[in-house]
């Protein structure tokens, strides 16, 4: 194995009178891809601060090789420079090489770095990293903010990077695509699984298992060693000072096994009675704003149990749709029809009812005093915020104190508080740690109300959803049985290219994915005047419409195949020379697609046009 480019040695930290590391060791070898996984205040993006040299260590070692460049993009980027193109360089990057990142990002390098949307500012950051082309890439909840189609993008991004990625997220299919390497931060100490992420749920139950063991047999031995010293060590005391020692070890070795356990976080939703059979019912739904239309004669019927995902690009309106089904935004024609003793309980993913200088005591209870009612019952505000695991000193604190998860949490325990029949969440997986999304995806599985859920985790979307809402941003609205993989097989191309990909600075086209690709009447791409001086295709133009046909349909095969190859964790360490080869032909592949599909659009469109006018 290559000597690594970054590493930690028996790091130390304290945070006041709390130890957050104690003898962390960490290390990346040159283009290694990682996980850092712990929970929401374990320490993880402090842990990246050390790496990336911001922030120093009480005690140990922080070691990089002379002339290697760290990039680190953090969970929440500030965007500074008059332009996107000034931040964008401002590390050192080359102008034209930050624009074309940018652009790959659906970002215009000119826009204005001013009022720029959550999704907006995590792409500009990104871009700017990946244009350094560092030697390290340190990416913090590099996924949060982001729509499907940007995580893939920078999936393709850091599968071509030279760099040793290290990255903290949330997202499972984002991390089970690019990682090869597992770091665990977990009571202090890091642990490594030299596999990729899809492994770490089994290897940390290993782990768990194990060290139960070892604590069973552990309160053995200080169970007798008790009863010995019960029986008086005084007599003995020179001969068996040593024991007496050993025993206040076992018994302050216990002591941090019992600190170190973490709370059980307690997530419930109860009823609010039921509602109506149909909960909600929109007919010929249509809505624009000014002349870009968000949806056009869309209609659905949610009913009692259903579990909708909402899904699209960042921009396309799903927040709006949600609005229109729950009659708080007016359409500008159709009809919404809500159902009977409808209770709704609604997590902003803005967050927009969280004041900063509000205390996370008022924010569980507005109307004062120390009482709450959780699902119809007075519980105190202390002791429902440890269900969300909480300390009495955060119940006092501001909530601008709490990390970007512990604010999701309070939302959570917020929403969750009152009963609800519908129940309806906007983002509301950033920022909360694996252990709190796999609590609040069992809780909702189990819910017998009605879900309406926006979320780019595609992961999650897949295990909850009973059927897929999707939007393109071009007024195009489709609803699929299932999860995203079923709405991505049932409706190739939907989304299409991203918009820096589209010409003249427009947002794509819709894309096929498949061997029957996917005609977009014109009024609906944006496309332009087609000329029509033929009743047909001429033989070179058909001939040509044939062969692209034939390369959609191989192409998403080779793709599915270098993907295959790319995710073998050992493929690296076993041969470094043909990861490359791969993670090239797969970005490769992929932009042959999209030409493809783009070419294949536009002849299509051609071809209607010229038998629209015969």
């Amino acid at each position: 194995m290559k000597p690594p480019v970054l590493a930690l040695k028996n790091v130390r930290l304290a945070d006041g009178p709390r130890m957050l590391f104690d003898g962390v060791d960490l290390a990346l070898e040159p283009r290694s891809r990682a996980a850092l996984v712990g929970r929401n205040g374990a320490g993880k993006s402090t842990l990246m601060r050390i790496l990336a040299g911001l922030m120093e260590a009480d005690d140990g070692e922080r070691a990089v090789t002379p002339g290697t460049k760290v990039a680190y993009v953090l969970q929440e980027p500030l965007i500074e420079g008059e332009t996107l193109l000034d931040h964008a360089t401002a590390g050192g990057a080359a102008p034209h090489e930050a624009a074309t990142a940018l652009e790959s990002f659906g970002l215009d390098p000119s826009k204005a770095a001013i009022g720029l949307s959550g999704g907006e500012t995590r792409r500009v950051a990104l871009a700017r990293a990946l244009a350094e082309d560092p030697d390290v890439l340190l990416l913090d909840e590099p996924t949060n903010h982001l729509d499907i189609l940007a995580i893939e993008t920078l999936e393709t991004a850091i599968a071509a990077s030279r760099a040793s990625v290290l990255i903290v997220s949330h997202d499972r299919a984002f991390l089970e695509r690019v990682t090869q390497r597992c770091f665990w931060l977990e009571n202090r100490k890091v642990r490594k699984l030299d596999r990729g992420f899809g492994a770490f749920d089994a290897w940390v139950e290993q782990l768990t298992a194990a060290e139960a063991d070892e604590a069973r047999r552990q309160d053995k031995a200080l169970e007798r060693e008790t009863h010995w010293l019960a029986r008086g060590v005084t007599g003995r005391r020179a001969r068996n000072e040593g024991r007496r020692r050993r025993l206040m070890e076992m018994r302050e070795a216990k002591a941090e096994r019992l600190r170190d356990t973490r709370g059980s976080m307690s997530m419930g939703v109860a009823s609010a009675g039921t509602s109506g059979q149909r909960v909600v019912e929109v007919k010929g739904l249509s809505k624009r704003f000014g002349d870009r239309v968000i949806l056009d004669d869309f209609s659905t019927r949610i009913l009692r149990g259903d579990r909708i995902a909402v899904v699209g690009p960042n921009g396309a309106g799903k927040t709006t749709l949600v609005k229109l089904l729950l009659g708080t935004l007016p359409a500008d024609s159709g009809q919404v029809i809500l159902g009977t003793n409808l209770e709704v309980a609604y997590i902003d993913q803005a967050r927009a009812d969280l004041k900063d200088d509000m205390l996370l005591k008022d924010a569980l209870a507005p109307l004062g005093g120390d009482q709450i009612m959780v699902r119809g019952a007075p519980k105190h505000v202390a002791a429902y915020a440890k269900e969300f695991l909480f300390t009495d000193a955060q119940i006092r604190q501001p909530v601008r104190s709490l990390s970007g998860g512990e604010r999701n949490r309070l939302l959570l325990a917020r929403a969750l508080a009152q009963p609800a029949n519908l129940m309806v969440l906007d983002e509301p997986t950033n920022d909360l740690d694996m252990e709190t999304l796999d609590l609040l995806e069992e809780m909702l599985s189990d819910y017998e109300g009605t879900l309406i859920l926006v979320s780019h985790d595609r992961d999650f979307v897949d295990r909850l959803a009973t059927s897929t809402i999707g939007l393109n941003g071009r007024g195009q609205v489709v609803e699929t049985p299932g999860g995203w993989l079923d709405f991505l097989s049932q409706n190739p191309g939907f989304f299409g290219v991203s918009p820096a990909k589209a010409p003249g600075g427009r947002r794509g086209q819709p894309l096929s994915t498949g061997s029957a690709p996917v005609s977009v009447p014109p009024s609906a791409s944006g496309s332009g005047t087609l000329k029509t001086k033929g009743a047909k295709l001429s033989y070179k133009e058909q001939r040509r419409l044939e062969e692209l046909n034939g390369l959609i349909a191989d192409l998403p095969g080779q793709i599915a195949l270098l993907e295959q190859q790319l995710a073998d964790p050992a493929l690296y360490g076993r041969d470094p020379a043909a990861f490359d080869r791969f993670g090239l032909a797969l970005a490769k592949a992929r932009e042959k697609l999209e030409a493809a599909e783009l070419e294949w659009l536009e002849l299509e469109e051609r071809r209607e046009a010229l038998e629209a006018g015969r």
